[in-house]
């Protein structure tokens, strides 16, 4: 059992695409690392479901899973996870920069960062590591040295951000729980929150702690 006396630590979660990071890096990622010809005809495969996403037909969710199947069964787990060594710095050039400073400002205050996101661990690992955080995201399965196309955890989306958060930390012990997103995906895991962000509606970032000891 954990001992439900609260710390003075704050926790931080932060979604990646869209919020901290300002590309889509799954896609990002999909064209780094495979090349044009399997893209396309990968693609047209997909094209029935990717109609079917961009009317809402067809949830962002399944269709994460169906793109992330077509376009990496098979691939050589090497290879892949060589290239997603290169990319993961290239997205910390992408960071949104008011964000992040929002970011840092948890990282001077010492308080425990989690990056929790729907896309995949094959770069988010390295992304993590690269900004020394801790992360929550969508595990990818690899067999026999090859990625099966398969995940070994839900799609980290939605109420999955706010079951995987409560299955990881204890939020009695923290202070303040904070949580920035950019969409209805995170609103479960804002919905955690003592002071939540969500990008293109709230106008200025939660104050932390240490700013209102300084002010």
């Amino acid at each position: 059992m954990h001992a439900t006396r609260k710390t003075n630590k704050n926790l931080a979660l932060f979604d990646f695409d869209g919020t901290l990071c300002k590309k889509d890096s799954f896609t990002g990622f999909i064209f780094y690392a495979l090349s044009k010809r399997h893209i396309v005809k990968q693609g047209v495969k997909l094209l029935p479901w990717i109609q079917a996403y961009y009317l809402n037909i067809y949830p962002a969710h399944a269709m994460r899973s169906k793109l992330f199947n077509a376009m990496f069964s098979n691939a050589n787990a090497d290879e892949i996870l060589e290239l997603a060594a290169e990319y993961a710095p290239k997205l910390l050039s992408q960071l949104d920069q008011d964000i992040y400073q929002q970011f840092l400002k948890h990282k001077h205050n010492d308080d425990d960062i989690v990056i929790v996101s729907a896309s995949i661990d094959l770069y988010l690992d390295q992304v993590c590591q690269l900004l020394d955080v801790d992360l929550i995201c969508t595990k990818t399965e690899i067999k026999d040295k090859k990625f099966t196309g398969h995940y070994t955890s839900p799609d980290c989306s939605c109420d999955q951000k706010r079951l995987r958060v409560l299955e990881k930390y204890d939020l009695n012990q923290y202070q303040n729980i904070y949580a920035y997103g950019n969409s209805k995906e995170d609103l479960a895991m804002l919905s955690l929150a003592s002071h939540a962000y969500m990008v293109g509606e709230n106008q200025t970032f939660p104050l932390l702690e240490y700013e209102k000891k300084l002010a």
